[in-house]
């Protein structure tokens, strides 16, 4: 069974910040070098590097992480899956190890929202390109909606209003501030920045007059365009003495669902990896749930019957922001430190665009 021994990022700075003149390689190799100083392996140990980027203009951005890691016999793999390749970055690391291909593979995902390309079609018969922020994540249009849009869908399926999404956001912004301390263990300073820069003391009179998005999704209750790198460092069992702390990957799902209702979809994941743990939610330690937006995190936890005590216990990415292709390893590496605190079994779940949904079982108590 792979383990996990190290876990680390980069604070996660909304788009224009303090990150916004550094490319995701540069994010990446931050990250990557704090945890090969945490463990004292060499260089030549790492297999293999899994990188996850939705936003970058192609290529290869986990051969770029590993070149300016100083590890050139790496020749890294990129994916994309949206806000879910993080999260699936590590579960594939796991299964290469598990399978023999490396010993040592460090997964996760570098997103700069401040340096993404600007996108075009080829011309078309009018000769001009066309430029378009999102790429469609489904063939049919009427199954692929604008995301905020399907988040207030999401919403008022289930009656959640307004009022319960700004609340969650504010006691997002709350933990997350009484957390500090606990948060800078695990993030790296780049350029001095050694905290998540978007966490504030939210006030329900700031949520209530946030500007509306779609319906009853407010701008308060939805997750900001953000930078940011976060990585596991996933190795064989026989390993694990190499570090203090480690947890192990007991168990993966990712699951496509209704395209029209991404924001459903972790729920499918979260039943299917608990079923394969033999666990209930009511047995785990810990809980990390995606917040792209109040309503869809509080989707997952209402029909996932998720104990809201131990979910998102440091705040979530309301009170951090979403550096898409990172944010599924950001709750892996916050379930890895958390579980320094209290062992047991945890839960990271993230949905993606397109209907995906991801969870992923980490155990500090094998």
């Amino acid at each position: 069974m792979a383990l996990i021994i190290a876990a680390r990022r980069t604070a996660v700075v909304p788009r224009g910040g303090a990150f916004s003149t550094l490319h995701p390689h540069e994010l990446a190799a931050a990250v990557i070098d704090a945890m090969l100083r945490d463990t004292g392996l060499n260089p030549g140990d790492i297999g293999q590097i899994f990188l996850s980027n939705a936003l970058g203009g192609g290529g290869n951005p986990a051969r770029m992480a590993a070149l300016f890691s100083g590890l050139g016999h790496v020749s890294g793999i990129s994916i994309d899956a949206q806000c879910a390749g993080g999260l699936d970055a590590i579960a594939m690391a796991a299964a290469w190890v598990d399978a023999g291909f490396a010993r040592a593979v460090i997964a996760g995902g570098s997103e700069s929202f401040s340096r993404r390309p600007l996108r075009a079609t080829q011309p078309g018969q009018d000769g001009a390109p066309r430029f378009y922020t999102r790429p469609p994540f489904s063939p049919f249009p009427e199954q692929d909606p604008d995301l905020t849009v399907a988040a207030d869908h999401l919403a008022r399926d289930l009656g959640i209003s307004r009022q319960e999404q700004d609340d969650f956001a504010i006691e997002s912004h709350r933990k997350a501030m009484a957390a500090q301390d606990v948060l800078r263990a695990e993030i790296v300073s780049i350029r001095g920045v050694d905290g998540d820069a978007f966490a504030r003391r939210l006030t329900i009179k700031t949520a209530s007059r946030s500007k509306t998005l779609a319906g009853s999704v407010s701008a308060a209750a939805t997750a900001v365009e953000a930078d940011g790198a976060a990585f596991c460092l996933v190795v064989a069992d026989d390993m694990g003495t190499l570090a203090d702390h480690a947890v192990s990957i007991c168990a993966h799902a990712s699951v496509g669902a209704d395209s029209a209702l991404p924001g459903m979809a972790p729920v499918s994941a979260i039943k299917r990896v608990l079923a394969a743990s033999a666990l209930t939610s009511h047995d785990l330690s810990a809980i990390e749930v995606m917040e792209a937006y109040a309503a869809q995190a509080i989707a997952c936890i209402r029909l996932g019957d998720l104990p809201e005590d131990r979910t998102n216990i440091s705040g979530g990415a309301l009170a951090r922001g979403h550096p898409i292709g990172a944010s599924g390893a950001i709750l892996v590496c916050r379930a890895f430190h958390e579980l320094t605190r209290r062992p047991g079994p945890a839960l990271c779940t993230i949905a993606a665009a397109g209907g995906i949904g991801s969870a992923l079982i980490v155990d500090a108590s094998v």
